[in-house]
Formats: structure tokens, sequence, C-alpha cells
């Protein structure tokens, strides 16, 4: 285990492999794999799997893999592919020259196969797939037995031979493994292990009209690429009984050890890639990556750092136990992130021009205001100052209450980095909105006496900039608890995306896409990696100033 992880909080998995490690096993070698289905883009929950996989093989000096699980062609893509090798590398890891297909392995699985079917291990059914489901049972009483269970090897070896030819039509014959019909683990009782398919691959084109069930291939790929240590979500406990009798069976040695985790479930969020896809193809969002999305890719377009959410995960932990985790947390971690990270800059939402009357010719054209005050190394910027500039009209009210302390008829307040400002006018329109304030200026070297410090931009040269305030996509908490008879759509935020016009100072202009903002006062926000043009930056709002999460365990 390296230094730098020798005094982190330990879980069980760590435990296992640091176990396996000092009694020499493998050799002292560990090797992880991260075997995604390019079927959809990778979320939030994948980034968990990830920080495992990946997390696990840097500490202990090993590698860690990734492959494609790609035994389903009729919903893969190479788009998949590229994508799930840019957000992995965006996390902040990568696999080096172990990058892997299940593809890879096709012809190897079917030489199993005939192996297994020569050990009277696995014979070719000829059962429909309502029938041997139906054959399959239920857990409490055994299974029958299909009819062909004991035909001759030869037989189902020549057979097999054909089904790959493709003489026989989709879903007419399948292989079966030959294990128990009476096993209370359904995956026990004769799992299929290929079934015909003629759907073109996105690798192999038509070369294949079979194709391995994952049952099957997840454990071959693992031996034949040396894989010390199989993590996956909790979900296929159930399947380990099977996965240790592909391997055993088979003979591989060393056989690759699985162990489980409970996988990510987030409040207000929906993890299947099927209802995902869904809200892309119905138009709820605009694509895998919009904002919204709990997709890596649309995390990192509303700016979520991604050392922010290896924080998250870490944070989350690795157990046995289902738990649905508060978002809160996550938006905490990327606070956390950017309050270190960001740059800062002015911006007004809704602005409330003000005129000062007293601003002297020899007064500063403009301010010397730091980039982040948590990085001296940062530095400054300057900020135009002149007789016009703009504030947020919640930042004045004409009759305040005894708890307002920002700018009043007659008060004073600090303007960020730039001196005090006293009300003296207040302008309406015949309405009776106020439109307009005046009011004198005193620089920063005199003594007053105020309790609020308000940002501002200069009226002169203000950048007019669209921004996207974000929010949760669905307005309940935990999805699974909702009525049986309901729609997940039916719980869609119709708020989650408002966008706006606001105020920024003059250097935003120069923002890059990508970049990460804190606009003073308001929250934190992205220059929309797709949208924004040069000197045209779009804002997305990242996370707001306000930390939940934060407040309720008592930090601030």
């Amino acid at each position: 285990m390296s230094e730098e992880t020798k005094d982190r909080p330990s879980h069980f998995i760590r435990d296992m492999i640091a176990a396996d490690v000092a009694a020499g096993k493998n050799g002292g070698q560990v090797v992880t794999r991260f075997p995604p289905e390019p079927n959809g883009y990778l979320h939030i929950g994948h980034a968990k799997a990830i920080c495992i996989d990946f997390g696990m093989a840097q500490e202990f000096g090993g590698r860690c893999h990734l492959r494609m699980d790609d035994t389903n062609p009729a919903k893969e893509s190479m788009e998949y592919v590229e994508n799930i090798q840019r957000d992995i590398r965006w996390l902040g890891f990568d696999w080096g020259d172990h990058f892997y297909y299940s593809a890879d392995y096709f012809e190897r699985m079917v030489e199993c196969a005939v192996k297994l079917i020569r050990m009277d291990m696995a014979y070719v059914c000829e059962l429909t797939q309502e029938q041997w489901k139906d054959y399959r049972g239920i857990p409490t009483q055994p299974g029958r037995e299909s009819p062909f269970r004991n035909r001759p090897a030869e037989e189902s070896v020549a057979l097999f031979a054909r089904m790959r030819a493709g003489v026989f039509p989709d879903g007419s014959l399948c292989l079966r493994a030959k294990i128990d019909m009476a096993s209370p683990n359904l995956h026990l009782r004769d799992p299929v292990l290929y079934r015909i398919l003629r759907m073109p691959h996105y690798l192999t084109g038509d070369a294949w009209v079979i194709y391995p069930t994952y049952d099957y291939a997840h454990p071959i790929e693992d031996a034949i690429e040396g894989v010390t240590h199989s993590l996956c979500t909790l979900e296929f406990e159930v399947h380990r009984p099977l996965y240790d009798w592909v391997v055993q069976t088979l003979g591989f040695d060393p056989v690759p050890r699985q162990t489980e985790f409970a996988r990510l479930n987030l409040t207000y969020t929906v993890m299947s890639k099927r209802k995902l896809l869904e809200l892309v193809q119905g138009g709820q969002v605009a694509g895998w990556d919009d904002p919204r999305m709990p997709t890596l890719c649309g995390m990192r377009r509303r700016g979520y750092p991604p050392a922010a959410v290896r924080a998250f995960c870490d944070a989350v932990g690795v157990t046995k136990y289902e738990s649905l985790t508060d978002v809160a947390l996550l938006e905490h971690c990327v606070r956390d992130e950017l309050n270190r990270t960001a740059t800062r800059r002015m911006a007004v939402f809704d602005p409330l021009k003000v005129v000062i009357d007293n601003l002297p010719a020899d007064a500063p054209a403009a301010f010397g205001i730091p980039n982040n005050p948590e990085d001296p190394a940062a530095g400054t910027r300057e900020v135009p100052f002149g007789r016009t500039i703009l504030i947020e009209r919640e930042d004045f009210m004409e009759e305040p209450p005894k708890d307002f302390f920002r700018l009043a008829p007659g008060r004073a307040v600090r303007l960020r980095g730039a001196g005090f400002l006293t009300c003296t006018e207040v302008v309406k329109d015949a309405s009776g909105r106020v439109v307009e304030l005046h009011g004198t200026w005193q620089p920063m070297t005199e003594k007053v006496k105020v309790k609020a410090t308000i940002h501002w931009v200069p009226e002169a040269g203000a950048r007019q900039v669209e921004v996207r305030l974000y929010d949760r996509l669905f307005r309940v908490e935990d999805l699974s608890a909702t009525p049986e008879e309901s729609d997940y759509r039916d719980f869609l935020n119709p708020d989650s995306l408002k966008t706006v016009t606001a105020f920024a100072e003059p250097s935003i202009a120069g923002a890059q896409p990508g970049a990460a903002f804190q606009f003073e006062r308001i929250g934190y926000f992205c220059a929309d990696e797709k949208d924004s043009k040069p000197g045209a930056p779009v804002f997305n709002r990242t996370v707001t100033l306000k930390d939940a999460y934060a407040k309720a365990q008592g930090r601030r």
C-alpha cells in the first residue's frame, strides 16, 4: 500500500486486497478491471466503481484494465466507447496499454464452449426462451431438466458448429451449461451460454451470428487477462457462483476472485441507463451531456471538478449495504473544491443603477481585486470603476427591517474592493418602482462603519452574458419510493432550467470554455464548453453558494 493511503479510512475491499498481497497471493500482484457495456454514457454511479477499480490498483502498485463488455450488439456503438474513454480520463484515471473488448475473445470463448460440451458440462437446447424459463422454475422448487439435456456431446458439438455457421433461425437454439436444475440459485439452473442473434456488431460486423451471454463471457475475460480481483456491484453477488463455476470448470489458474460492493444511489436522480436514454430520446433533456443529467459528461459540462467527484466517491465509502446518498454531499464536495480553485468575478443578475454624485476627478479608474482570496498565487485583476455602477436590486431596501444590513437611504455599505457607498437619493418611476439610486463614495482609506459588503459591476463596459440556472432534474427525493403505477418522468422538475441575462465585469469576456468561476455572493458557474464563443461565453450554474450538507453537519 502506498504511503499516501496508509492513513485513509479503510474498507473491506482494501482490507481484503491488503491481506492477499501480504499473503503473497497471485505473487503479490493486483490486477483489477472496469468493464462497462458501451450502450450509454457513464454516470455518477459508474464513477464510484471507477474510483474503486482504478483506485485499488493504484494503491497497491497494480494495474486496472478497461474492457468494453460488448456482447449485446443491439445496443452498443463506438460513440459510447469513445465517450467512456474520455470520461474515465477526465476523472483522472488511465489504463495504459490495457484496453480490451469482449469481442477480442469471441474465438477463445467458442473454444471454451466446445470444451465444456466435450466435458459433458454444456449442451445445445432446443427449448424456446419461454419454455426454458418455465422449465427453470422458481427458487423454492426444483426446475425440470430440458429434454435435450442428455443428448450426446458430439451431437451438441455438431449443432453448436451449425449455430455458428448461421444454419438456424434467431432464438431457435441455444447453448446451456449443465449444472444443477435443483439449485436454489436460479443462475445455476443450466444457464444459457450462447444465443443465436443476427445483429451486426460495431467492431466485427456480420462475422458472428451467435453471441455469448455476460455471465459466461465475463469470467473468461477476467481469467484470460489475469485479473486478480474482479470488483463489481452488489446485484452480481447472486451471479458469483456461476462466475466461479465457469473459471473453475474450464481449469483457469489462477482463478480471479469476485467481490461485490453496494452501488451508488443518489437522491433526486435516476441511475438507469435505460431511463436516461429515454430522457434523451424524449427531449426532456438536451442530450447525454445536458448539465442536469447525472452523466459524467453532463457533470463536466456543468462545471463539476473531477477532484470533487473523486472526493465524493471517497466520502460515500465502500460497503455491502444499499443506501440512498444525499445529493447535497456531492454538491458540498463540489463547493469545497471550487472554493479553493475557482476564479472570482462579479456579476449582477437583477441590476439596479447607482449614480455616484461626488466621484472626484482623481478617483481610481480601476481597482485591483483578488482573483481568489483562498489562493494568493492567483493574483489580482483590474475592475474598471466610474460614476455609474450596477448593484443587485435585492441589496437595497427603501424601508429595511432590523436584520437587513445592506444598502438603504442614508446607510453605507462596502463595495467589494472599491471603497464605501452611502445612499443619498432614491429615484422611482411613475408606478413607484425604484429605478435608480444616487449616492456618495468614500475611498477605502477612510474609516466608515458598515455591516455589509456588496458586489457591483461598472455600467460602462459591463458585459451581458447568458446564464443558465440549473437545478435538480427531479422534484422527488427518492424515486424508488414513488407509486409503482407512476412514470418516473411525472416527477421531472419543471424549474430545472431557467435562462437569464446577467451583467458582468468586462474581464469575463475572456473566459475560456470549461473555466470555473465564483460569481461573488451568488454561486459557482462554468463557461459552457459547447456553446461559449470567443468573447461571448455562456455560463452554467454549477452549484449555489448555500451548502445544505455543511449546514446539516454543523460546519457552517
